[in-house]
């Protein structure tokens, strides 16, 4: 009974109401004597909860001398929690924008590969419609199945895979160099956008940003977005891109991208 205990305790009872309720519940109508021996607590206690449960309206009262007392059934207890939860959440959610106009969805730093990867897994198993992804080889293996369960779920994924990378489901675009990035980075990196609001981004091995701020997820998406362009105009005209621009795009990164960047090989 103890979980029982401390989920009274977490709708709002102090540990006697808790306890003087539930012996209610067991012996019924009572008087405050007979529930303080249930309850095992000092009859002076019982007293006061019961007072308590009373003024709530959760217990009733005789006029008998002496008292004997009954407790709303549980049915009522916890549809009437139900509905002053939900009336308070309603009100919240129509008055809180009002507290801060200009509020914004705060950055997160999550670290360690292993809780980076546990967040791509909640982020994805939340996801309801979309997906926008950029992701080694390496890494989505530990992703593969999370994110096979939301394409069976409907969810539409694109991705950009870099290393070698295939997958059995999606639009995949295979990203070439991926292993220069990863030695000129110091580690392989992640973007995944969910639903076009919740986004995840960084170096997987060490740190990463997790957010639902929307512009955040704007530039996020252009930025995988217009990978996948580029990406899908080379497929198409290989030969006229690599006579315009070089082997790799040279020419063009040479024209926008200072070779000192850790971006030039991208």
């Amino acid at each position: 009974m103890d979980d029982v205990l401390e989920k009274l305790k977490e709708l709002g009872f102090n540990s006697y109401e808790a306890k003087v309720y539930l012996a209610l519940l067991k012996k019924y109508p009572a008087t405050g004597y007979e529930i303080a021996q249930i309850a095992d607590i000092p009859q002076s206690r019982a007293y006061d909860a019961l007072k308590s449960l009373v003024s709530a309206k959760i217990a009733f009262s005789t006029d008998d001398k002496p008292q004997k007392y009954t407790p709303i059934s549980p049915k009522e207890l916890t549809q009437r929690f139900k509905r002053k939860i939900n009336s308070t959440i309603d009100y919240l959610e129509k008055k809180l924008p009002d507290v801060k106009e200009d509020y914004n969805e705060p950055i997160h730093s999550v670290s360690g590969y292993e809780t980076i990867l546990k967040k791509l897994k909640e982020v994805i198993k939340n996801t309801k419609k979309s997906i926008y992804l950029e992701i080694w080889s390496n890494d989505f293996k530990h992703l593969e199945q999370t994110l096979l369960n939301a394409y069976d779920r409907g969810v539409d994924i694109k991705i950009v895979g870099y290393d070698n990378f295939s997958a059995p489901f999606g639009l995949v675009y295979p990203h070439d160099g991926g292993k220069e990035i990863e030695f000129s980075l110091g580690s392989r990196l992640i973007y995944i956008l969910s639903d076009e609001t919740e986004s995840v981004f960084g170096k997987i091995e060490s740190n990463v940003v997790w957010t639902k701020n929307k512009d955040v997820a704007f530039l996020v998406k252009q930025f995988i977005v217009h990978d996948m362009y580029l990406l899908d105009v080379n497929k198409q005209f290989p030969e006229q891109l690599r006579y315009f621009y070089g082997a790799g795009f040279k020419k063009l990164k040479d024209k926008i991208v200072t070779k000192d960047s850790n971006y030039y090989i991208h």
